[in-house]
């Protein structure tokens, strides 16, 4: 018996509108796969972008410091009394058995002992007396939190000078990049003689401040 048209007409719209939805499904997943593929290629650039720029903002090794003195002073010779240093302030040689605790002086500071401080791999910041208090200020924020330490000095040949062992550097002004270089690039040094040793439990001297 054959099909009525009108049964016929039902059956081809019912193909139809599952043609229909097939077609709707396949765009749905072709939008979707189009929509990933535009968040991984977005995500990728974020990625890299975000890797570029830790690499150009990192930290960059510093080979050489215009101004830097070198010496060649060897570690662990102990001596009481005075010393009488080739450099001013000392870089390195004989120095106290006991070593200056690190931080934040506002006298002078027995430099047999900073010296020690040096053996262990502090850097020393020292500056004139009088120095304006904002220089100060500003050398203050530039020390690392350990393994530093800060004073004037009378006699210095240059308004601040800094010292780890076996290096020097004078600089007239606080915000001289140097600064910054020379504390990256010594403390904790290569040349350091006891890297890590200790720079608490020694002396702490008149005028620390912290």
């Amino acid at each position: 018996m054959s099909q009525t048209p009108n049964r016929k007409q039902r059956q081809a719209e019912a193909r139809a509108a599952k043609l229909e939805a097939f077609r709707k499904e396949q765009a749905r997943r072709k939008r979707n796969r189009r929509i990933a593929i535009v968040s991984a290629i977005a995500g990728g650039v974020a990625v890299i972008a975000l890797i570029a720029t830790v690499i150009i903002t990192a930290p960059k090794p510093v080979d050489s410091i215009a101004g830097v003195k070198s010496f060649d002073y060897t570690g662990g010779n102990h001596v009481q009394g005075t010393v009488d240093y080739a450099q001013n302030p000392p870089a390195g040689g004989e120095h106290n058995p006991v070593w200056l605790n690190c931080g934040v002086y506002d006298r002078e500071v027995p430099k047999e002992n900073a010296v020690h401080s040096l053996e262990h791999g502090a850097v020393w910041v020292t500056y004139r007396p009088g120095l304006d208090t904002g220089a100060v200020d500003t050398l203050k924020a530039d020390l690392p939190d350990t393994y530093s330490v800060l004073s004037p000095y009378e006699g210095l040949p240059a308004p601040i000078v800094l010292s780890a062992w076996n290096h020097q550097l004078t600089v007239e002004k606080a915000d001289d990049p140097r600064v910054k270089q020379f504390i990256q690039k010594y403390w904790q040094g290569p040349d350091t003689p006891e890297p890590g040793a200790a720079c608490v439990g020694g002396l702490d001297a008149p005028g620390k401040v912290s």
